[in-house]
């Protein structure tokens, strides 16, 4: 342990990687979390595009792939792109943790918590996948909860479930006049 880290100090990040993570974390977190929440809204609007495709068009769940399936069937169809999103919503989830302080750190505390939970039902699928042997009994790769609801359903639900309290911490961040807002941030956290 170095003197900094006995004496209850964290040290800054070193190097290029961890000046953006501090940049990120302070002066440039509104704007780093803004262009998180518009990869966010974008996959939400894919899931309620295919809700619609369902629910109000009448399509076969198979045919409603959202907006971007109807561009590249093949590309939605595939658990890696899935996969991809469920880490990167985590990866995104855990950097911009830092940014957030007070109650507004709680909320995005639990959409972290949800997010691992979401993740982990999206590893199972890829694990499946990947081996080519569903789990479960099922024809094809199935997550835990999806044993009970029907996949689209449940990812809007997983979705908003996680979106939620992200909303809540932004707004207690930024918006509200709590004592989040008033207290500096620091990027250790």
């Amino acid at each position: 342990m170095s003197a900094e880290t006995i004496a209850g100090v964290r040290s800054r990040p070193a190097g290029r990687l961890g000046r953006t993570l501090e940049s990120w974390n302070g002066p440039l977190h509104r704007r780093a979390l803004l262009i998180f929440m518009v990869v966010v809204i974008a996959h939400w609007v894919e899931h309620l595009f295919q809700l619609f495709q369902v629910g109000v068009l009448g399509w076969a769940r198979a045919d409603s792939n959202g907006a971007l399936g109807l561009l590249w069937p093949w590309l939605v169809k595939t658990e890696y792109l899935h996969y991809a999103y469920a880490i990167a919503m985590l990866i995104g989830l855990i950097l911009l943790r830092p940014g957030f302080t007070g109650r507004a750190r709680t909320w995005w505390d639990a959409a972290l918590a949800l997010q691992v939970w979401h993740h982990l039902e999206h590893l199972l699928l890829l694990v499946q996948v990947a081996a080519s042997n569903p789990f479960f009994g099922a024809a094809k790769p199935t997550s835990i909860a999806q044993l009970a609801f029907p996949r689209i359903e449940l990812h809007l639900f997983y979705n908003a479930v996680v979106f939620t309290p992200m909303v809540a911490a932004c707004y207690l961040q930024y918006l509200s006049d709590s004592d989040a807002r008033s207290r500096p941030r620091t990027s250790t956290g």
